[in-house]
């Protein structure tokens, strides 16, 4: 019709989509190379996490709820956490849940240890009497993290059944073993919670090669702590 004029649309449109895809091919080296960069930074962020860590004291005796004790000449035992917990976890708040003098049995609730809200539940691996909780936690909690089978010890304990309750636990070289073992049931945890779409937010905590980083149950959310507790801690044997 006279008075009108006409544009092929589909002919500006390609310079558009050749103008947004040029855009995309300028920006995906920045992005990949800022990527890299926060990959890298949350990497150093954590240690290597693996069984050369942990140190396997002698004559200490191995619960698989991860707990340990260790019987003084005293007849006293002292129990606290393993270091392979402390390691996954890092720094915690320990609650402790019992008094001098009360009795408790095998598997009963300890105490609870928490980071930011998250928490996890701990339980007595024997029977026994409360002799007391470790006063120096009180001043010092890293010391469950620095030193957990010495000056991070949770409570000292007079056992009632002591030869019995820890034929279950391990000792020594099987419980070096063990712990290996719950290294690579922990690292294939890890892989299934964070193929979870609800957990892609999380910081990367297997480093390349498949190393575990420490602390790295700290960067998870409640719900895999929770998890953790039915995984790792509620065995009572």
């Amino acid at each position: 019709m006279d008075g009108f004029s006409y544009h092929n649309i589909f002919d500006t449109k390609g310079i558009e989509y050749l103008a947004i895809i040029a855009f995309f091919l300028v920006l995906l080296p920045f992005w990949l190379l800022l990527n890299k960069q926060v990959k890298v930074r949350i990497s150093e962020a954590f240690k290597s996490l693996s069984s050369s860590l942990l140190i396997i004291p002698q004559g200490i005796f191995y619960s698989k709820n991860h707990t340990w004790a260790h019987l003084e000449r005293n007849g006293i035992a002292k129990i606290g956490l393993n270091g392979l917990l402390t390691h996954i976890t890092g720094e915690v708040h320990l609650r402790q849940m019992k008094n001098p003098g009360e009795q408790i049995v095998k598997g009963d609730l300890l105490a609870e240890i928490d980071q930011n809200g998250k928490s996890l539940l701990i339980y007595s691996p024997i029977s026994g009497t409360v002799v007391r909780p470790n006063p120096e936690l009180n001043e010092d909690q890293k010391l469950l993290y620095d030193d957990p089978y010495g000056k991070g010890w949770i409570y000292s304990i007079k056992p009632t059944d002591w030869k019995l309750e820890t034929n279950s636990c391990l000792l020594a070289e099987e419980a070096s073993d063990w712990l290996k073992v719950e290294l690579v049931r922990y690292k294939d945890f890890l892989a299934m919670n964070l193929n979870d779409p609800s957990n892609l937010g999380a910081p990367i905590v297997l480093q390349d090669g498949g190393e575990i980083s420490e602390n790295s149950l700290s960067v998870m959310p409640d719900k895999v702590w929770h998890d953790f507790q039915y995984e790792f801690l509620n065995y009572v044997g």
